[in-house]
């Protein structure tokens, strides 16, 4: 199905179930008329308890990512007061806690030695047995594929490095300074124009897609927002800031063979440098990146925490079971020649 821009289109939030509903209809009405927040919250939290599929349930994730999406630039329908209204809170609180148990249930524990956190997770970089998107992009994926694959991604890197953002004032030290180091390049070293989810906005604008931010949020499946809520749960935590400097670190790791093949795969396409630009960036500057991130990033902060060195792996191998999932849904449905996206309503 094509995905390109629709003159004078405004993104659509609609509603996939219960629990996204309930979250919509609540957050929809002013905070000082809603006297039955309590109730929406209980209801709410009865129905997470009872989802089968908390890594990929279409209502669970919409409903978290909406509540989440309050601590970054919000929604034009919600009032800023929701943000850290006890209700949303609570709701937040429960829809991630059944999430992140059940990453946790499949991912398993690690024993981890705090003094090798870095080469534990270049070994599983290594060991990574995830379906290869980026190969089936940079070879054989026709321009809808293509326009697909970043409707997907715009969630995040529309707002790229924010979730990780969360982590710099719960650092010190060391770590800290190549947490800043990594995340400087990312807002663009100071020049506005190439801050990374500008350059993301310009590859949309290149493909004729709409480039602002949730624009294609009801066409994407529980699945991909998984991957987002992810990070976005893990950062807003201070109690999980290991597992979310986990996470940036797999993240800059495992980036920048994927991006070039992104880039190969647009060339192919007949795209030029306005279209490749983000991806060929990312090439470069994570290149650099991925021994920052996992030996003075995640390797510092299990030095100097190492208490947190269990969750710093498992935000790591979050990522990659994740990230996996995710494969696998676009993977299998190209080659079953359908659409990756939700229909539109």
């Amino acid at each position: 199905m094509p995905i390109a821009r629709a003159a004078g289109s405004r993104p659509a939030i609609t509603a996939r179930g219960p629990i996204s509903e309930a979250v919509c209809a609540l957050l929809t009405a002013p905070p000082h008329q809603a006297p039955e927040r309590p109730e929406v919250g209980e209801r709410v939290a009865e129905m997470a308890a009872a989802v089968s599929d908390p890594l990929g349930d279409d209502d669970l994730h919409l409903a978290l990512y909406v509540c989440l999406e309050l601590h970054y630039r919000g929604f034009e329908w919600a009032d800023d007061a929701w943000e850290w209204d006890p209700t949303v809170v609570a709701i937040t609180a429960s829809l991630s806690s059944r999430f992140l148990a059940e990453v946790e249930k499949e991912v398993g524990t690690l024993a981890v030695d705090p003094s090798r956190v870095g080469e534990l997770l270049f070994d599983l970089e290594a060991a990574d047995e995830g379906p290869s998107l980026s190969r089936f992009i940079e070879t054989d994926a026709g321009l809808d594929q293509f326009r697909e694959f970043v409707a997907h991604r715009s969630l995040y890197q529309l707002k790229e490095a924010d979730p990780h953002s969360w982590a710099i004032p719960r650092l010190t030290g060391p770590a800290k300074s190549a947490l800043l180091e990594v995340q400087a390049d990312e807002y663009g070293g100071g020049r506005p124009e190439r801050i990374h989810s500008a350059l993301f906005a310009k590859t949309m604008r290149a493909l004729g897609m709409e480039d602002r931010e949730n624009a294609y949020l009801d066409r994407v499946p529980g699945v991909t927002i998984a991957t987002v809520n992810l990070m976005s749960a893990l950062g807003i935590a201070r109690a999980r800031r290991g597992a979310i400097v986990g996470h940036l670190a797999m993240f800059e790791m495992t980036s920048a063979q994927p991006n070039r093949r992104y880039a190969n795969g647009l060339r192919r396409l007949g795209f030029g440098a306005d279209a490749t630009d983000f991806y060929d960036e990312h090439v470069e500057a994570d290149a650099v990146h991925e021994n920052i991130a996992a030996y003075d990033l995640a390797g510092g902060l299990a030095r100097q925490e190492p208490e947190l060195a269990e969750d710093i792996v498992f935000g790591a191998r979050a990522l990659l079971h994740l990230e996996a999932r995710f494969a696998r849904h676009l993977l299998d449905s190209w080659e079953a020649e359908q659409t990756s996206l939700l229909r539109r309503p």
